[in-house]
């Protein structure tokens, strides 16, 4: 099977052959590097840029509006803030122009931690972009989503942030992709760059075929009764491992991952949420203004009289960057010990009586759950 990182390189290829992209750029990620994560490797259209987010994310607007279809990488997420002015542009375009000018560009930006790359390779930013109007948000947590999600996101006509998480590129996928080698050497053979000299290298690119993820899809991971858990990115093969060890105890969950945070699921969260009358999200972005917020805000808007518990949000600590030791990044952001505790207690807790004044306060900062 394809790890993510491989099998976002298929889904490039496959844009540049099928659909219409015209330039994948960024720092490093043409030869002959293909990217710091090997992402963009062998890629026809692929070249570096300087370094300069601001130029990466200017130079990709030019391209779409001038009828190019780009994907344009920010080598890591916690570099791109100096160009948050020309997202917002990109943003506007299509609303701005009253439907006259269409952006069809992807960014793509690795988020999140778990490779120990400290407060300056680590941060969490989907508060940050999914506050930006006229984008649309995805972030994988599968090799196969990941290569659904990008050719959803280079077919979509306006821009579309893709975030694959940092510490899940590596991870080989349990569904194939249409088309891909049985045998992951195979595989690695044909499109995996060999060291030393490139000069000469070019991949045997297998023939991959369509599959899209659609934008605004959840993927129901595991059914259950007692909470629904909406997760996503590095934590949701977590959330996957807390449910199996709470089902030795008597159990069970209704697991989403949600794959596209804007714009969001409402019905299948909705929908399981009046089924389990219960709401846990989990993340690793810190807790302040957090993403889950607005996910437990709108879980009260559209199902209030469903909750029989407080929802509670497991996130990321109110600290200002991860430290490298490793240590000091598990008290950071949630790990498996801590999705657990969070699952439980919110399953245990007793309900409201009907027509009772309030809800059971259950902890929702991450030292609670240790």
């Amino acid at each position: 099977m394809a790890t993510m990182a491989q099998a976002i390189r298929l889904a490039l290829h496959y844009g540049e052959e099928n659909l219409g992209v015209t330039d994948v750029f960024g720092e490093d990620v043409g030869p002959p590097l293909g990217g710091v994560f090997t992402c963009t490797q062998g890629l026809r259209t692929a070249w570096n840029s300087p370094l300069d987010e601001r130029g990466i994310v200017g130079m990709a607007t030019g391209i779409a509006l001038a009828g190019g279809r780009p994907v344009a990488e920010i080598q890591f997420c916690d570099y791109m803030f100096n160009a948050i002015d020309l997202l917002k542009l990109a943003g506007n375009a299509s609303w701005g122009s009253n439907g006259a000018y269409h952006l069809p560009m992807v960014v793509m930006t690795p988020v999140g931690s778990g490779i120990h790359g400290s407060m300056y390779h680590s941060h969490s930013v989907e508060s940050v972009l999914t506050h930006i109007p006229g984008w649309k948000v995805v972030m994988p947590s599968t090799p196969l989503d990941a290569y659904g999600l990008m050719l959803a996101a280079i077919e979509d006509p306006n821009p579309v942030f893709f975030l694959p998480p940092k510490a899940l590129l590596r991870t080989k996928g349990e569904e194939p992709i249409p088309g891909e080698p049985e045998d992951a050497r195979e595989l690695h053979n044909r499109i995996d760059a060999p060291l030393g000299d490139r000069s000469q290298w070019k991949p045997d690119w297998p023939e991959v075929g369509r599959h899209l993820v659609p934008i605004g899809k959840a993927k129901r991971m595991r059914e259950g009764r007692n909470a629904t858990v909406l997760t996503y990115g590095r934590l949701a093969p977590v959330c996957l491992e807390a449910d199996k060890q709470l089902r030795a105890e008597g159990f069970s969950f209704d697991l989403f991952d949600l794959r596209s945070l804007v714009p969001l699921d409402w019905d299948a969260i909705v929908a399981s949420v009046s089924r389990t009358h219960r709401l846990l999200v989990v993340n690793e972005d810190t807790e302040v203004t957090n993403f889950g917020e607005h996910l437990i805000r709108g879980v009260i808007d559209r199902a209030f009289g469903e909750l029989e518990a407080a929802p509670v949000l497991c996130a990321g600590a109110d600290v200002p960057g991860i430290g490298m030791a490793w240590s000091l990044e598990a008290a950071s952001v949630p790990q498996l010990p801590n999705v657990i505790a969070a699952m439980r207690a919110l399953a245990v807790a007793p309900a409201r009586e009907a027509g009772g004044r309030g809800f059971l306060e259950l902890p929702t900062r991450l030292a609670r759950y240790r």
